[in-house]
């Protein structure tokens, strides 16, 4: 009995393989320093490397014992608030500022999902919370809180 070949797994592992050795390629144009003194291109070629080859283990398994999946349609609901949120938060981030920013595209990628509004609102609080605490207090990001565009 012929194993089965799952394409679109042999297709996501091909992409990876790529994607590992354009990196481990770019890695190879900084020094690499010594294993007790890496330089700035060795993280970035043993980051390539490690993709390249979980990339050529999802080939493998794909050409060897794939399954195969039927997909659903594809999420257009999804796809296009989520793109919204990433413009608006590219446009606006400098004048509104980090927080309401922050908000609305939180609660826009909630709302990708088919998740109740209150739940979406939860959420997007929590990660506005979480990313003002991890980005502009932790890291120091000179990001306002709020912007000019609101009086501030």
């Amino acid at each position: 009995m012929r194993a089965r070949r799952s394409w679109p797994d042999v297709l996501a592992g091909a992409i990876f393989v790529v994607i590992g050795a354009v990196f481990a390629a770019g890695a190879l144009g900084y020094e690499l320093g010594s294993p007790l003194r890496m330089g700035p291109g060795a993280f970035p070629l043993l980051v390539g490397v490690i993709v390249a080859g979980l990339g050529l283990a999802i080939v493998v398994k794909g050409l060897i014992a794939g399954e195969v999946i039927a997909f659903g349609g594809v999420p257009w609901r999804a796809i296009a608030a989520i793109t919204i949120a990433l413009v608006f938060f590219g446009f606006t981030v400098r004048g509104l500022g980090f927080v309401p920013t922050a908000a609305v595209t939180a609660l826009l990628t909630a709302l990708a999902g088919r998740v109740r509004l209150l739940t979406a609102v939860a959420v997007a609080a929590g990660l506005t919370v979480a990313a003002t605490l991890i980005f502009v207090v932790g890291l120091q990001l000179r990001i306002p809180l709020v912007g000019p565009w609101l009086g501030a």
